[in-house]
């Protein structure tokens, strides 16, 4: 049953061409490939080369193709028909990676098909490998569509303007605070009054004040996202480790009316007894 978690054949549908892609081509006749461009999922890399022909400062990034994973951030990403041929969980993974690839002022480009008939697993006609296939739709803006394709632009979730729920810090998070890390549906930042280093919040981006109102699939959105930002946090400060909150309604202590986790990385010696940690949201009741 591992193939219905990963599309482990998905590089078999990279494709040998001559000419630019149609994506590529489209953003670089409306000069949005500024700065460093990062071209992620590049496949055999042919825009890679005709874009840097063309004087675009391109890198090339493909796990399989051109497996050096990018050391800094870029102005520009482009991400041309990969989604498509991945699995949920995958998709996710490659919006998360982007958002922690680009710059906070930067913008990322996602070109997905839109002339897939059958959803699934097939075989691949050349290969006669079980690849996949399946429609994507994100909540960006969308910068083209046809009946051929659709290509939508990506800004950091605090750099956009909003006029709805303005009162919400949550939905109008500050642009210069850093952003950890986002999703199509989550995103998360570290904590504005830290109670230890590293304090981060995973915030999903629908308004909503009560946990226990979200869909299973925006809550799991929140789970899986917590799960990397703790890898995040980890690798940055090396905790001992972590308390995970969700303060729901005010009784519990909840301040901003917006549905978020808390995810705080603990360090030996940071408090005399850290024995009952989460219980110590009545004090009496953290010994036992």
């Amino acid at each position: 049953m591992e193939h219905l978690k990963s599309n482990q054949y998905n590089h078999l549908t990279a494709k040998e061409r001559e000419t630019l892609s149609f994506p590529a081509r489209l953003l670089l006749n409306k000069n949005l490939l500024a700065g460093e461009v990062l071209d992620f999922g590049c496949g055999f890399g042919k825009d890679v080369e005709l874009l840097s022909a063309k004087g675009i400062d391109i890198t090339a990034y493909d796990k399989h193709y051109f497996p050096e994973y990018p050391a800094k951030k870029f102005d520009t990403i482009i991400c041309l028909y990969v989604l498509n041929v991945l699995m949920q969980e995958e998709q996710t993974n490659v919006l998360m990676e982007i958002s922690q690839l680009l710059k906070p002022s930067g913008k990322a480009y996602f070109a997905v098909r839109r002339d897939i008939q059958y959803e699934g697993f097939r075989t691949h006609k050349i290969h006669q490998k079980p690849t996949y296939q399946c429609n994507v739709v994100l909540n960006y803006k969308s910068l083209f569509k046809n009946d051929n394709c659709e290509i939508y632009e990506y800004q950091h979730f605090n750099q956009l303007k909003r006029i709805a729920n303005t009162e919400c810090s949550f939905c109008n998070p500050d642009a210069v605070s850093e952003l950890l890390l986002e999703s199509a549906t989550v995103y998360a930042i570290f904590d504005k009054f830290p109670v230890n280093e590293g304090h981060a919040l995973i915030i999903p981006k629908k308004h909503c004040a009560d946990y226990f109102r979200l869909s299973f699939k925006e809550q799991s959105a929140c789970w899986f996202m917590v799960n990397k930002v703790k890898e995040i946090l980890q690798k940055r400060y090396n905790p001992d480790g972590f308390n995970i909150g969700i303060n729901i309604h005010k009784a519990a202590g909840q301040t901003i009316s917006h549905v978020h986790i808390h995810l705080i990385p603990r360090y030996k010696g940071d408090v005399k007894e850290p024995r009952g940690g989460v219980r110590g949201v009545i004090p009496e009741k953290r010994s036992y």
